[in-house]
């Protein structure tokens, strides 16, 4: 069976837009983002640190990241919480040292971790080595089972929990008086105890390895945990006039965290005003731009977001904080 064809009909042809009536502005009146001023310049052979910060371009993440700095100076200078939140990735990549040196440069007034954090300090500091094998383990229900890691984490958290020790400072001083710890000098949690520095911990209960063990008391773990908590709101209400909140590599816990120690602070009528935010990680997440970036210093302050891996980003940073310690 055949069809009939509908004949095409032609379509009518429509003028073209006359362009010659455009309007048109000089370039130089134009308000532009970049500008040459702005560009970086070439590293020159054997120049300092500062230098080369200096030839970093002003534009984007490269002059967000002089602003950081130069709010952590400024927050020191007005002697006000300078509170880096970190997840275990950062103890990981091998920063430790570089966050001890500004811990005592009084360039970090409190830090915050999550609960692995304490298991890759612990085993650091103790055996001069961390993190496992995840794939090679599993399958044989050994992930997570080294013995000193669990027993005595969760030892040090029960001796902390019954002196009225948050689950940082436990841990701290456990490590600061453990004998025989060939590598403490690494370790944050023992540098934190022996500087005063409030060290806090926020578990989740069931992510951590030292969970899975015998030794375990869940108790325990939530007061002392819980303790932290109201530790580090303290910290958080006194951020007003020049404060620093950094997440570093905590894409869900930590700024739950920190969003609920901002809300009970300012519920306790702690303003909390001129202040600054920033998250570092390799990728951006929903969590720490709402959380810590967006949400806290609308209106009120200034929050950042920086891309980059840890290893290189936190260097970085800390460089032109020691460049900037004239202490």
């Amino acid at each position: 069976m055949t069809s009939k064809k509908t004949p095409s009909r032609p379509i009518r042809a429509r003028r073209p837009l006359d362009l010659s009536g455009v309007r048109t502005y000089p370039l130089e009146s134009r308000v532009s983002k970049v500008n040459v001023a702005d560009f970086g310049k070439p590293h020159a052979r054997r120049a300092s640190f500062s230098a080369f910060a200096s030839s970093l371009p002003r534009i984007l993440a490269a002059d967000q990241l002089r602003v950081v700095a130069a709010s952590v100076a400024r927050g020191r200078e007005r002697r006000r919480p300078l509170i880096w939140g970190m997840g275990a990735h950062v103890l990981k990549v091998g920063l430790a040292p570089l966050i001890i040196d500004l811990m005592e440069r009084g360039f970090i007034t409190a830090v915050a971790l999550n609960g692995a954090g304490i298991v890759h300090d612990f085993e650091t500091a103790v055996a001069g080595q961390t993190s496992e094998e995840v794939d090679a383990v599993l399958g044989s229900g050994e992930f997570g089972m080294a013995r000193e890691t669990g027993e005595e984490i969760n030892r040090a958290i029960v001796l902390g929990d019954r002196d009225g020790l948050g689950l940082g400072a436990s841990i701290g001083r456990y490590i600061e008086r453990r004998r025989g710890t060939k590598f403490k000098r690494l370790s944050i949690l023992a540098a934190a105890w022996r500087l005063g520095i409030p060290a806090t911990v926020h578990v989740a209960v069931g992510t951590d390895i030292v969970h899975m063990h015998p030794s375990c008391d869940p108790g325990a773990v939530g007061r002392a945990s819980h303790l932290d908590f109201r530790i580090l709101a303290a910290e958080v209400a006194r951020l007003g006039g020049g404060g620093v909140y950094l997440n570093v590599g905590s894409a869900v816990l930590l700024p739950e965290v920190f969003l609920k120690a901002v809300t009970v602070a300012r519920n306790l009528g702690h303003k909390i005003t001129d202040f600054t935010t920033a998250n570092f990680d390799f990728i951006q997440g929903y969590r720490p731009n709402t959380n810590v970036v967006s949400r806290p210093t609308k209106g009120v302050g200034r929050g950042y977001s920086l891309t980059g891996h840890h290893e290189i980003m936190i260097p970085l940073l800390a460089a032109m904080l020691v460049e900037a310690d004239r202490g």
